[in-house]
């Protein structure tokens, strides 16, 4: 079973951080096919703004707004250094409240139960009987990465994360749409489906060029939950000075059902 460090990077999707080795120019990221149309996006220009501007709200019309979610998640980790995780979880969530994580090592054994909550962490370690308290800053000191309870919210729904209105370059063809957006952090080229504006990859570069990071996240296998279209298949690959590959596949995904998050500490157990 891996570590609670790795475990955490998972839950967190937590290595989207990002940039590529190499400073590649916006509209060489974009240019793949003649048939393609390629905009420069220039604010005085009407009609692209336009073009931009309804393309971002037919994928916040995607945007999936609930009070409670719950799903059981095959999450497969592995790594440059030939470590290799394959681990159960259920994931259950009260929105903008509290995420509460049940992961089950071999044998079908409970080996940590997690619950974040907008300011702390708590850790329940069930195989060594301890119990461990962080803040949610513990969340952005393992994945290196300017992440909040939000964030990591949308991150498991499924969610586009570090969207910006900074557009910078839009590119269509017949099956798809590229954005190519400049935010604080992140440079975000985001690809949807050009008939339903569903989110298909996300490649996040990090602004910061000497922190040579990069990650690229796919979404698909969408399948209707409730009235949302939900992302059952995720990948997330990560390269800095190692590579890093996750690919979570979700099953049994209920919007808006009945939930709990039973958090009870056993006397026995010591503080970590």
């Amino acid at each position: 079973m891996t570590t609670m460090k790795n475990l955490l990077i998972v839950l967190s999707v937590a290595l989207l951080a990002t940039s590529c080795r190499s400073t590649r120019n916006i509209s060489d990221a974009l240019a793949r096919k003649d048939t393609a149309v390629v905009v420069v996006i220039n604010p005085a220009e009407s009609d692209s703004a336009k073009m931009v501007h309804e393309t971002l709200e037919k994928i916040q019309a995607n945007h999936i707004d609930f009070r409670t979610f719950s799903a059981k998640v095959h999450v497969d980790y592995s790594d440059s250094k030939d470590k290799k995780y394959d681990f159960n979880t259920f994931l259950r969530i009260r929105k903008d409240s509290v995420i509460w994580v049940s992961i089950i090592a071999a044998l079908g054994i409970e080996a940590f139960r997690v619950t974040i909550t907008p300011d702390s962490i708590r850790i329940l370690d069930k195989l060594n009987k301890t119990i461990d308290f962080k803040s949610l800053d513990y969340v952005q000191d393992v994945a290196k990465l300017p992440i909040d309870f939000k964030t990591l919210q949308d991150l498991l729904i499924g969610n586009p994360v570090y969207l910006d209105s900074n557009i910078v370059a839009y590119k269509k063809d017949m099956d798809q749409i590229s954005m190519s957006m400049l935010g604080t952090f992140f440079k975000n080229l985001v690809t949807v489906d050009a008939k339903d504006f569903l989110l298909t990859n996300s490649k996040l570069d990090d602004v910061d060029i000497v922190r040579s990071r990069s990650a690229n996240l796919t979404y698909s296998d969408y399948g209707q939950s409730g009235k949302w279209r939900f992302s059952n298949s995720r990948g997330i690959s990560i390269t800095e000075k190692n590579k890093l590959d996750i690919g979570m596949e979700f099953k049994q995904v209920v919007f808006d059902g009945p939930v709990d998050f039973p958090f009870n500490i056993p006397k026995n157990y010591k503080l970590k």
